[in-house]
């Protein structure tokens, strides 16, 4: 498996732990993402389902790195992602800096890795034939 699969997996085991926090403990969830606002438990579990279903693009992605569909899925869950916090942060006022700069540490890290690495497989399949 390649650095990027088994960076993807790392933030994926992370994503999961978000997951954990949304459904079950969501006092943990507010103090670490959405710090300047209160949350209901509806809440919680709605960031929950989203953060699996990211979760799940980043094993998918991780162990399928050739397939285009995924990778785009998983990639534009990063933009997405980050467009939503900094949104959060920037107009609503709901996140602390501090924790805007880990999500945009991720998913920019994320982001770049993946747009540099975006035809290295087609590079190393057209080697092969």
């Amino acid at each position: 498996m390649k650095a990027l699969g088994y960076w993807l997996m790392l933030v994926g085991s992370l994503r999961l732990l978000s997951v954990w926090f949304g459904f079950f403990d969501i006092w943990a969830l507010r103090l670490a993402v959405f710090s300047n606002t209160t949350m209901t438990e509806v809440h919680g579990r709605t960031f929950g389902v989203w953060t699996l279903l990211t979760c799940t693009l980043c094993f998918l992605c991780a162990y399928n790195l050739e397939n285009r569909p995924i990778y785009m899925a998983t990639f534009l869950s990063f933009i997405y992602a980050l467009g939503h916090f900094l949104t959060e942060y920037l107009f609503y006022d709901t996140m602390a800096i501090k924790n805007l700069a880990t999500v945009a540490f991720f998913a920019g890290t994320s982001i770049l890795w993946m747009l540099l690495q975006w035809n290295s497989h087609r590079q190393s399949q057209s080697k092969r034939s």
